[in-house]
């Protein structure tokens, strides 16, 4: 996905967005900014919130509209069988395979996971799988594909390990580059990119 000028956007979004922008620096930028923006009068419309919510998750993930609004679709679908939409949404979004090898901290961006995923560098059970949107269920075990061991992207993984907090809902072994999730994801183990019952509420107009 062609994502376009990052800092331009952050500053639209929020620093979250890109681990890129997410630093002191940024941040005093951006409450600056919102300072001005108070002292101008009115506050976003509703549709504007919700879009902005939108546009938060969507980048924070990286992916392309057709794809972020299916996975909104599917949770508004869940809905009709009691199942809290957001949960679902977010549960989707986390549970991607480029996702959980970003959260593991095989990569240090998502954009990174996914090129690593797309190279054929990261295995599920055992077999290479170059498809970053794959589904990742607990019992499937994530691992570094054995020729992809010895090259730099994975020099001293644990030693960059041991400075990277787990979330508690993902098991991972630097030593044996292999892990899985333990758990599914929920909004205290994992928090939501951006306030996901307005960007439902944006899909559902």
């Amino acid at each position: 996905m062609k994502i376009g000028p990052k800092y331009k956007i952050a500053k639209r979004l929020g620093a979250s967005v890109f681990e890129k922008t997410q630093t002191q620096k940024f941040a005093i930028a951006q409450e600056r900014r919102a300072v001005v923006k108070r002292g101008r009068g009115r506050g976003p419309t509703e549709f504007g919130r919700q879009l902005l919510e939108k546009q938060k998750v969507r980048f924070t993930y990286g992916l392309t509209e057709r794809k972020f609004s299916g996975y909104v679709q599917a949770a508004i679908k869940a809905n009709a069988k009691d199942v809290n939409p957001a949960e679902v949404l977010h549960r989707s979004l986390e549970t991607r395979l480029d996702n959980v090898v970003y959260r593991m901290g095989l990569a240090p961006t998502r954009q990174a996971s996914r090129q690593m995923v797309s190279h054929g560098h990261i295995t599920v059970d055992g077999r290479r799988t170059t498809v970053p949107s794959r589904e990742v269920k607990i019992g499937d075990v994530i691992g570094v594909r054995e020729g992809s061991k010895s090259r730099v992207l994975f020099e001293n993984l644990e030693e960059r390990f041991a400075e990277r907090s787990m979330p508690s809902w993902l098991t991972f072994d630097a030593k044996a580059m292999t892990g899985g999730i333990s758990q599914q994801p929920t909004a205290e183990s994992a928090s939501p990119a951006g306030d996901l019952s307005e960007v439902l509420s944006f899909y559902s107009r």
